[in-house]
């Protein structure tokens, strides 16, 4: 799935779009729980939290997660901003909360991270 594509069926603004055209997204995780993203993680992935600090942009480069996506609206301090464009990771803010964004990438075919 394409950045394009998520941006759409999220709603969402993007805050930080590092030359993101080639991005091929492969599957999505939800959490707040950064441990957690380290743990579960998988390359070529979007990150859907409602964390908003340079922590999950440093988790995210570690983890090779592609995208963020913070929901609920909630924006991103300009170091967050700052950080994603140095790390190349595109940051995007929905209106949704985790439960539904992570259900409309879920129907529209994007699947999670198997933690098993």
């Amino acid at each position: 799935m394409t950045l394009k594509k998520i941006v759409e069926i999220l709603r969402a603004t993007v805050v930080s779009d590092a030359d993101s055209s080639d991005i091929d997204i492969q599957g999505a995780y939800s959490t707040d729980l950064m441990s957690n993203v380290l743990y579960y993680h998988a390359p070529n992935s979007v990150l859907i939290t409602s964390l908003v600090n340079p922590q999950v942009v440093q988790t995210a480069e570690i983890a090779g997660i592609k995208i963020i996506v913070f929901t609920q609206n909630k924006k991103p301090d300009k170091d967050t901003i700052e950080l994603a464009n140095q790390k190349k990771i595109p940051l995007l803010i929905t209106p949704f909360n985790m439960y539904i964004a992570s259900g409309k990438l879920f129907q529209a075919g994007l699947h999670g991270i198997r933690n098993n």
